[in-house]
């Protein structure tokens, strides 16, 4: 039992997750007088926002992650442990895990969100995703091995497919990675690959809304539309995407574009655990909290961050799975937990928005601010380089990745362009354990998409 944690009369405070939420609520209980455990089944944390330039060779992998425990270095009451968690038992105040049981007397899951392929198979068995470090650098790697195959090829449409590039989600992932392809196409692969005649190569952004960034306002849609579409990207809005089936990904029955390159960037559910009472995990695997982020019909277990459904009547769909939302519930969360030791009652949670942005390309950006202020350009680019820069855990994190993007910016290159592993396609549809949870979250039903526009078959 409990993993060689050392036994204390001090409450034992569990967290599941290392991500904003997670990270933050450890840090934030080191003076309370409690055991921290967090468990991940990484040793790092992942700064996900950054993700699609480890992608797209903008960044290597060790500028965004950061180990646990030199975060935590330091911090007496913590303990770290290194597993997977399969389920929990609320009656025995027990977490299940595959390093053994751990005893909790406060849980708390910070367990993020998995993507969500609404029951595509045929999508999920065949496109590349990036929701974690090893997503970005199969990515990475693919996109480059189909390059080198591309040279090799003598047949016209196979080569168009190895080159195109589809992006399925018009949220800040896809459109972020779709400006940063859009770079590497004009500056970047015509001096690698000089055989290749790059302005063949297509870039495609399919979104089922009428909008990109959906959840942005008015003027950054427009303004983020105009961008990606001045970077040579065709937009496919009001479409859904189908199926994928022999290098072809379908949006309607017979309408498709060819390419070898399919990112789905287009969903995400709750990462929910097995054991918790059947009606407080919603259809999206979101966990429904009370204000104190309490779980429904639990009283020593919370959930905070992406996995935590808090609906209120100022957000009747519960607040968006984004990094201020959990950041903030895992402040306010680790103050009522210390209010909790005091016997104080438990204040509720109130979200204060601090604006949201997003990047297209250099010198292109869009930021909505409190007080229906947006602006953009050069300036939206700064404000989302700054705000980035100093989200990142670890001086060294920020002063690499300050450097990686001044050289970027003024050599228009991006210098992490290597194959250090190959990416194989059948180790791909094997699955990993993470993936294999990412199938069984994704149990919404697929909904018949509306019908799309006339038009004709693309990309050959």
């Amino acid at each position: 039992m409990d993993t060689n944690l050392p036994q204390t009369s001090q409450p034992r405070i569990v967290v599941i997750g290392c991500g904003f939420a997670g990270l933050r609520l450890a840090k934030d209980l080191a003076k309370l007088p409690v055991q921290v455990v967090v468990i991940d089944r990484n040793n790092y944390h992942n700064f996900q926002p950054l993700l699609y330039q480890v992608a797209t060779g903008a960044l290597e992998a060790d500028s965004i992650a950061y180990p646990i425990r030199k975060i935590f270095a330091g911090q007496h009451n913590f303990f770290f442990r290194m597993a997977d968690v399969e389920r929990v038992d609320p009656a025995r105040n027990v977490l299940e895990t595959n390093i053994g049981e751990i005893h909790y007397d406060h849980l708390v899951l910070a367990t993020g969100s998995l993507t969500n392929f609404f029951g595509l198979d045929s999508i999920e068995q065949n496109a590349m995703q990036i929701k974690s470090v090893p997503n970005a650098l199969n990515l990475r790697s693919y996109l480059f091995q189909n390059f080198e195959k591309a040279i090799l090829t003598e047949d016209p449409a196979q080569r168009q497919a190895l080159m195109n590039v589809v992006v399925v989600g018009g949220g800040p992932t896809g459109v972020e990675i779709c400006g940063s392809l859009a770079e590497m196409r004009k500056d970047v692969l015509p001096k690698d690959y000089p055989e290749l005649d790059l302005k063949q190569m297509e870039i495609y952004l399919i979104e089922a809304g009428a909008e990109v960034l959906g959840p942005m306002s008015k003027e950054s849609q427009v303004q983020a539309k105009h961008y990606l579409e001045e970077m040579g990207i065709h937009l496919r809005l009001n479409t859904h995407a189908q199926r994928y089936e022999n290098g072809r990904i379908y949006y309607s029955d017979t309408e498709f574009i060819r390419t070898q390159n399919l990112i789905w960037a287009a969903g995400v559910n709750g990462a929910a655990l097995d054991g918790l009472p059947e009606n407080a995990v919603a259809r999206n695997k979101r966990v429904g909290v009370d204000t104190q982020n309490r779980v429904l019909g639990l009283r020593n277990v919370y959930a905070i961050g992406d996995v935590a459904n808090m609906v209120t009547d100022e957000m009747p769909r519960g607040y968006p799975m984004l990094a201020p939302v959990a950041i903030q519930q895992a402040e306010q969360l680790a103050a009522n937990l210390g209010r909790l030791l005091q016997g104080e009652a438990l204040q509720p949670f109130k979200y204060t928005n601090k604006g949201s942005m997003a990047i297209v390309g250099r010198n292109r950006a869009v930021v909505d601010l409190p007080g229906d202020l947006h602006f953009g350009g050069f300036l939206g680019w700064l404000t989302w380089l700054f705000v980035h820069l100093m989200t990142l855990v670890g001086f060294r994190n920020k002063a690499v990745t300050l450097i990686s993007w001044a050289i970027s910016y003024f050599s228009s290159d991006k210098a992490l362009r290597l194959i250090i592993r190959p990416f194989k396609r059948h180790d791909f549809a094997e699955r990993s354990v993470v993936e294999a949870a990412e199938k069984k979250a994704a149990t919404s039903a697929y909904i018949p998409p509306v019908s799309a526009p006339e038009a004709p078959v693309v990309g050959g």
